[in-house]
């Protein structure tokens, strides 16, 4: 197969790259390349997509095209020029209007699309509208794709820093220096029950992949299976060795102390508030999982996360700080 990749050089796009190449696929991974290198085997093409695309590019023919990007001027561009191919398109469940409702495609309501490059810092909102045009576009501009909508994806290589936070804090049970060594006591957020999904990046790249090969056809939620947070966190610690004593602390007192939910800075990654975010982490897996998707176990991916950070001390991690964690364990 001959696979045209948008991107390739960083999380996601990469790691699709890294499964077309073991698979023996011819790849061409088109980017600026400034945010990383493409993997060895994958032929490099240097585009910069806000400008036109290269006529030597164009004039090339693909069977699949994976693209994931969020600019709607992007997608026109590219489905212009390769609308024969076969498209996977990365969309994502932000493309859904309201957060509290886990339908899913054809049952969802889908935000407005926004067509214009707005900044996709102004808000999930904008993110998710420019996400509903991406994916108009493929759809009407190519005669065979798929749409994949992934939730949380998670693994080493990870930019955000968002599921790092849980190995990182493991990190530091296992070392000493986290408020004493295993079974020392780890802030836990919101209430045990409440959902989680993930996906790992590999597990997705191996899936992107075989819908390019078998020419899979349709609208996808790319999660894993939903699963109580208290699952989750318990698999992230085994993973990483150790056995914390979890302080559950509710959402509203969480928000007392300005404890922030998903990422950033306070906050506690994977925490949302309930219920004006029960849907987003309880959509259906099971399309996904029939056409293919094959999540690996949270402890594996734990595990390789946390050997990520300990070979890479520069590695994004967000959430509370250490000393900012103690503070609120103290005033709970």
């Amino acid at each position: 197969m001959r696979l045209l990749v948008l991107g390739g050089t960083v999380f996601l796009s990469r790691a699709v790259v890294e499964v077309a190449l073991a698979r023996g696929h011819d790849v061409v991974a088109a980017s600026r390349g400034r945010s990383g290198v493409v993997p060895d085997g994958a032929r490099h093409v240097v585009v910069d997509r806000d400008l036109e695309l290269p006529t030597a590019l164009t004039e090339e023919r693909f069977d699949a095209v994976v693209d994931v990007s969020r600019t709607p001027s992007h997608v026109r561009r590219a489905v212009a020029a390769w609308p024969d191919a076969h498209w996977v398109f990365v969309s994502t469940i932000n493309v859904y209007a309201d957060d509290a409702d886990p339908a899913g495609p054809g049952a969802g309501r889908l935000r407005e699309p926004e067509s214009a490059d707005v900044d996709p810092a102004s808000g999930s909102e904008a993110y998710g509208a420019m996400k509903v045009a991406c994916e108009q576009t493929v759809r009407d501009g190519v005669g065979s794709f798929a749409v994949v909508r992934p939730g949380l994806i998670v693994g080493p290589d990870d930019p955000s820093g968002r599921f790092a936070y849980w190995p990182a804090r493991m990190r530091r049970l296992a070392d000493g220096t986290g408020r004493g060594a295993a079974g020392a006591e780890v802030l836990a957020p919101g209430a045990p029950d409440d959902l989680v999904q993930a996906i790992d990046v590999r597990d997705l790249a191996a899936w992107v992949v075989d819908l390019a090969e078998r020419r899979v056809a349709g609208v996808f939620d790319a999660v894993g299976p939903a699963t109580p947070i208290r699952e989750v966190l318990a698999a992230v610690a085994r993973g990483c060795g150790v056995e914390p004593r979890w302080r559950w602390v509710d959402a509203a007192r969480l928000g007392e102390l300005d404890v922030r939910p998903w990422s950033g800075d306070r906050s506690v990654p994977l925490w949302l508030p309930r219920p004006e975010y029960d849907g987003l982490a309880a959509h259906d897996a099971g399309p996904a999982l029939v056409a293919g998707l094959s999540p690996r176990p949270v402890q594996e991916t734990a595990r390789d996360v946390l050997a990520w950070l300990r070979a890479h001390p520069e590695a994004p991690v967000t959430g509370l700080t250490g000393d900012e964690e103690a503070e609120v364990l103290r005033l709970v």
